[in-house]
């Protein structure tokens, strides 16, 4: 049988997300048996920028040409392509300050030189190319990406729990931070998947996996206010991670 062949990248990102696959050190020897990781720049010395690709998994938001261009090589190249992590989904950190003007932005990072920084206002892999499937997490699950790698070997791809992060609160019979403790906690809007681990450790959600199915932001928002929380340290939280937030919605 020949090995699915593969390529892992990253744009503007930490490399968390691709970090979570080479930290899974025991499962690392069968994966190298089971696909043939032909672009992975950041496991491997050298990489194939030519060959089809059943799946490229792509990391990070796009903010330069760079990015794009790496991105649009990849997806003419594969049959699927994966968004892995909040920063290719949603955004993400990298752009949590886009409502802020870019200049203003890269000078205060660049200083004199910004005007030569060749970039922009950094956005989900979706708003340039089509995305097959998402994994979601800052950064994913490990389990997570070892579902999809397991699904692709069958011809298919798995299917993720859409309902918020409150239900694995629940399951775990943690005590609520929202209702309880009157913290500012965005488990209701948050997509499962992470087994309630901050919550499960007295540390509210901070939204990092993106919006859950349905999530009613609208009835989120006003429980915060009525908990007195300012709407600009509302919002700012839920930019933190999807920038994109509608504040009106029911997603």
């Amino acid at each position: 049988m020949n090995r699915p062949v593969i390529a892992f990248a990253g744009l503007t990102a930490c490399s968390g997300c691709q970090l979570t696959l080479l930290n899974c050190e025991e499962e690392l020897p069968q994966l190298a048996e089971m696909f043939d990781f032909a672009y992975f720049p950041m496991g491997r010395s050298e990489n194939d920028d030519c060959c089809s690709l059943e799946v490229s998994f792509v990391e990070g938001a796009v903010s330069t040409p760079g990015d794009l261009e790496i991105l649009l090589n990849l997806r003419s190249r594969s049959r699927l392509l994966v968004g892995i992590g909040t920063c290719a989904l949603w955004g993400g950190i990298a752009a949590m300050k886009n409502h802020q003007p870019r200049l203003e932005l890269t000078e205060a990072v660049y200083g004199n030189f910004a005007n030569a920084v060749k970039t922009f206002p950094p956005g989900p892999l979706s708003r340039f190319v089509t995305v097959d499937f998402a994994v979601p997490g800052c950064p994913p699950e490990t389990n997570q990406v070892m579902q999809v790698l397991a699904s692709l070997l069958h011809g298919t791809l798995p299917v993720f729990p859409g309902y918020p992060v409150c239900t694995e609160c629940r399951n775990r019979e943690n005590l609520c931070l929202l209702i309880e403790k009157n913290e500012l906690c965005l488990g209701p809007l948050i997509q499962s998947g992470c087994n309630a681990r901050c919550p499960a450790v007295s540390v509210a959600c901070e939204g990092c996996r993106g919006p859950a199915t349905e999530a009613n932001v609208a009835a989120e928002i006003d429980l915060l206010v009525e908990k007195g929380f300012s709407r600009e340290e509302i919002n700012s939280r839920l930019r933190r991670f999807y920038p994109e937030w509608d504040n009106g919605q029911r997603y």
